[in-house]
Order: C-alpha cells, then structure tokens, then sequence
C-alpha cells in the first residue's frame, strides 16, 4: 500500500504543490505563477502575501486532480523555496513592511561596498561560509533599516521579524516562527558549523535587535497546516531549492554533484560532513540536516554558479533571430560535428567563480569565412559546459574529494545535444545522469518530510525506494572525447576568456579615463 507526501514548491517564478507516493512517483500538480515588481533597474520584488495566497490554491487544486487517492492519505508536506529573497515583517500585526526583496534585487551595492570596507568584513566568509554580496539577506536587511523609515521604526521597538520565504511561508500557514538550516545558511547570520545564529555576525551587520526565526533541522516539526484542504496535515520538511535539487537527485554521498540549468547554472558539490572552505570565490553551504538520536547528521556542499546558461539560447532566439524556438538549438549545433574553431564567452554579466572577472564582456573568438550558425550555436552550449567544468575542477581540488557522475536537471537538460557535449567536456567515460522524473527539486522536500514522519527510515531506504523511479526512462550521457582533446579543448576556450577578460578591462579604463576628463572640466 502507498503513502503519500506533499511537496510545496514556491520558485522565483511560480508557486507549484505537488503530490508524490512513496516511490517518488508525483501523482498530481497545481501551479500558478506569482507577479514580479521592478519599480527601478536591478530592483526585483514580489508580494509576500501572494506567496500565502498561491500556495493555498496550489494545494487545494493539487489535491482536487488527486485520482485514487484521498486528501486524508497525505501524511506529511515539505516545503522548499527560492533562497536568499528577504522579508521583514512586525511581531505585533503579523504583516510585512515592504515587498519582498528577491535574492536577484541588486539595490544593495552600495551597501554591499560599505560592509565590505568595514572592520572584520574579511572574518565575515569564514563564520557564515558566505561573501558579502548583494545575493545573501543579511545586506538586504541592512537596506531596508537604512532607507526604510517605518523597517526602522520598528526594529528600535524590537518588532521586526526577519523572513525567508520559507520562514515566511511558515508562519502564516502553521503559526511557527522557524526556518532550517539550509536556508538559515544563506542569511549570513548563522554559523555553518554551530548551526545557530552567530552573536559576531548580528553585531557586524548591526541588526541585534533583530526577531530571528528557530533554526531546526531540515527533517523536523514545523507545525500544522491551519488552511487549505490540507488543513491538520503536520510540515515536516524543508530545504532551500539549491539543496533540495541534490537532495531529490538522490545525492546523499560525499562527491555527489548535481548541475541545474535554468538561466544560469546551479552547481551543488556534496562535501560530506564537514564544511569545505575554499580559497577561490565558492560557497560552503548545508545541504542538508537531520537530527538522529538527538544528534546533529548535518551534510555540507559547496556551490556555484554560472550566470548565463539558458539565458543564451533566449538570446540566440530573441536578440539574433537566428532560431525561433529554445528548441530548435540543439538540432542546429547537431548540423555540425564540432564548433569549427569558434569559442563564444557568454559573459553578458561578466564571469562568476573561478574566474571572478566582472569586467569580462561577451565575446566571440575564432570566426573564419568558413563559420555557420550552426557553429555558433555548438560553440554557445559549448561555453556552458565549459565553465561548468572549470567549477566542477575547483570543487574537486578545494574537496579532495572526486566526483562518479554529474546529475542534473532544468530546462536546459532536455537537449541531448546539450548533455552530450556536457559529457564529452568532462572527459571521457565521464557520465552526465539525467533522471526521467524531472522534479527533483520538490522530490527533495518531500524526502525531508517523508524521513521526519517514518515514512523511510534513514537515507539508505530512501535511496532503495526511489531509485527506480529516478533511473527508469532517464538517459546517461558518456563522454567521448580523449584525455588529449578535452586538455586541447580546453585550453582553447580559456584563451578566449582571457580575450574577453581584456577587452573588458580595456574598455575599463578608457571608461576611467573619460570620467576623469568630465571632472577636469
């Protein structure tokens, strides 16, 4: 007889619920999109009640479509969300202050900047595991206290409440003022290897008066639903989407990697039980945390990212009309066996880890009379298979840990074409797994509320239970190209991220040089 479990899914994009059995099989999905606000360039926003609002109609609409299963055999529901996006909200009416700022928001540079320059910042990475950045929340709230009047007027009262969605999410749909370790992770507020709320890092963003939700495990009580058809029906699961992604690709072992291409990329690196701290820009994260004999059982990953992966093929459909559906670009690089000697640098917002060039400019290098569109192409998914494994290199060498196989997942991932190259990239015999249940993400939460209810009893019967449903009708992918083309290869595309590198710092500083002259006059 199955069981069943709830999966609550609110992205960046939309909100999703979905209902998975015990084998991992999803039996029904409801979605809805949410609205996004951009009052100014780089201001992203959303409302934090329409996250409540979606998610209740998700939940009520999934279970509606339920055949053969009833509202009363979910046993439990898991919640995983976009990460990093910063809510804040007053203790004494329940309500938000401001609109949600989404983790993509870049509002807060300046107040990135001035953070960075202050005393301690460089102590900041080794407690919290993460870089000062406009991405993490903790800046976000120092923006909001300082160009929020009533955001600050509360704060001195000792009323402000600080949300990630989840935490948000959870409040208003169970009463419980909580958040787990993952998403706790990326606040810049906990420490990664206590796993509690670190007193030097509220001092250093200066937020001690801060109301912080209850950090509790990945797999824990997060109270019960009081809405929704589902109303009574106890949480028990949460994870940020990065990690519920390696979570829900099965991806339990120290070396297991998981790859998402969505616009840009998402690399997740199992590091095992320890945090792994890297010299080169990557991010130490928790992947995931259960409590075991009233134990700790935290596992730790390292991140990265790569700004433009599908974002390119938009821009080959949208900006150069040179295909009309996203579609359409892995049969156009198929019209050719290789790229012709062209190597295209996506940097259209410069480069992430490990380069860290935020100069580098988009850029197309080894173009003869001889180049089609199909070369063009080939070369474009190329670069993202490139800089995934220039990430991928760096996560092995800063782990000391090797990797058997790249798992992944998104949009990007349903070109063969695409995966093979992937593959091929990587090294030969190397395998790329894409799983035939393309929901990893929500599969993710659902094993962390699953676990929590005993619905498996530890990660090996997880493993044991959902692992035909993640490989049957799924395709591996095996790279064939030699050690020698791959070294070749390579270092043919690293010469033309140096190219881009320059030319970017080159308009650098003709760009200096004219703001100079501006201030002479």
């Amino acid at each position: 007889m199955g069981r069943y479990i709830g999966a609550l899914d609110q992205g960046t994009t939309s909100t999703r619920f979905i209902v998975f059995d015990n084998r991992g099989a999803p039996l029904s999905v409801a979605q809805k999109e949410i609205r996004h606000y951009t009052p100014e360039p780089g201001m992203v926003e959303q409302n934090p009640e329409d996250y409540v609002k979606n998610a209740i109609e998700c939940i009520d609409g999934a279970v509606e479509k339920l055949e053969g299963v009833s509202a009363s055999e979910i046993e439990c529901i898991g919640l995983t969300n976009q990460r990093e996006t910063t809510i804040v909200w007053d203790r004494q009416t329940g309500k938000p202050l401001y609109n949600a700022l989404v983790w993509s928001d870049s509002r807060t540079s300046d107040t990135a900047r001035e953070l960075s320059e202050r005393p301690g910042a460089d102590e900041v990475s080794k407690v919290c595991g993460l870089p000062i950045s406009t991405y993490f929340a903790a800046v976000k709230i120092r923006w909001l206290l300082d160009n929020v009047d009533k955001v600050r007027e509360t704060y001195d009262r000792g009323d402000l409440c600080f949300s990630t969605v989840d935490s948000w999410m959870i409040y208003r749909l169970t009463g419980e003022y909580c958040t787990d370790t993952t998403n706790a992770s990326r606040s810049m507020l906990m420490d990664l290897e206590t796993l509690q709320y670190s007193d030097r890092m509220k001092a250093f963003f200066g937020v001690e008066k801060l109301n912080l939700p209850e950090i509790r495990a990945s797999s824990d009580d997060f109270g019960r639903l009081t809405a929704s058809r589902l109303a009574g029906v106890p949480v028990t699961g949460c994870l940020g989407d990065q990690s519920s992604a390696l979570v829900g690709q099965l991806g339990f072992h120290e070396g297991d990697v998981k790859n998402t291409y969505g616009t840009g990329c998402f690399l997740l690196y199992n590091t095992g039980h320890k945090p792994t701290r890297s010299d080169n820009g990557l991010i130490s994260t928790v992947l995931f945390n259960r409590r075991v004999n009233g134990e700790n059982r935290c596992l730790y990953a390292l991140e990265g990212s790569i700004a433009v992966a599908g974002s390119v093929i938009k821009w080959f459909r949208n900006n150069v009309g040179l295909i009309e559906l996203s579609s359409q670009i892995g049969d156009l690089a198929n019209e050719v066996d290789d790229n012709g000697g062209v190597c295209f640098v996506t940097a259209f917002s410069g480069l992430f880890a490990p380069y860290w060039k935020p100069n580098a400019t988009g850029t197309i290098v080894g173009l003869s009379q001889h180049t089609t569109k199909s070369h063009l192409a080939r070369a474009a998914i190329e670069a993202v298979c490139f800089q995934t494994k220039a990430l991928l290199d760096l996560m092995v060498q800063e782990s000391s840990t090797r990797f058997s196989r790249l798992r992944v997942d998104g949009g990007m991932t349903s070109s063969n074409v695409a995966m093979q190259a992937q593959a091929d990239i990587l090294g030969k015999n190397t395998e790329v797994e894409r799983p035939a249940m393309r929901e990893p993400t929500a599969l993710g939460a659902a094993i962390a509320a699953g676990l929590y209810v005993g619905i498996w009893d530890d990660l090996d019967h997880v493993e044991a239970d959902l692992k035909d449903t993640m490989t049957r009708g799924g395709k591996t992918f095996t790279g064939q190209w030699s050690k020698s083309k791959v070294k070749r290869e390579y270092h043919r595309f690293n010469a033309a991220v140096k190219a881009a590198c320059v030319y970017g710092d080159e308009l650098d500083k003709y760009e200096e040089t004219d703001d100079e002259e501006e201030g002479d006059d």
